[in-house]
């Protein structure tokens, strides 16, 4: 019930806010995704999530998993990243529909040098044998050179707005690099 409060005080306080479009800037997909292994404490739920960048639109996605297997950080990181990565094959695939194509690889970033890892290096599929093969695809996705998995600081990891409670200063910086901002900051600033 506390949660459900919250939600609805941030809703109703957050009414006139809304993503800024601005014209002019470069179509590159950029993602960004991150796992909170095993977040819950009532359930032991992994939460997962992911951002995508185009320009300044942002397609963005949260959603909770439950892991029937303990798994470590790296490989909770790991399964998160099959999601973006299918997202972002999925977004390419529309963007070239829309005559957006994206002629180099989709950067996405993320904050776990161990998950990257183990996406890049087979030698590592000895200690990931009871993750599901249908999880494998991303090396096929790395090597047609479809997405590159790089990572990023912490402390730039747009994804962690998903998948933790974060302090409000924290907050407010990461909604506004997903381009959520105030409609009053666009006052004076359309063109008719």
């Amino acid at each position: 019930m506390g949660t459900a409060k919250r939600v609805l005080r941030y809703i109703q306080g957050t009414f006139d806010y809304g993503i800024a479009y601005e014209k002019g800037k470069e179509a590159r997909l950029i993602g960004y995704y991150d796992s909170d292994w095993s977040g819950s404490e009532d359930d032991m739920r992994s939460t997962s999530g992911y951002a995508f960048n185009l320009g300044s639109s942002v397609f963005s996605w949260a959603s909770v998993k439950q892991s029937s297997v303990a798994l470590s950080t790296a490989e909770a990181e790991y399964i998160s990243a099959t999601e973006a990565i299918a997202q972002a094959i999925w977004l390419r695939f529309v963007l070239s529909d829309f005559g957006e194509e994206q002629v180099g690889a989709t950067t996405i970033l993320c904050d776990n040098t161990s998950a990257i890892a183990i996406t890049k290096n087979p030698v590592h599929h000895h200690k990931t044998r009871h993750i599901n093969r249908r999880f494998h695809f991303i090396r096929d996705a790395l090597q047609n050179g479809e997405i590159d998995l790089l990572c990023c600081k912490t402390e730039e990891q747009t994804a962690d707005i998903f998948t933790k409670a974060l302090p409000r200063d924290r907050f407010e910086y990461l909604r506004r690099k997903l381009g959520v901002i105030s409609a009053k900051h666009l006052e004076g600033s359309v063109e008719i």
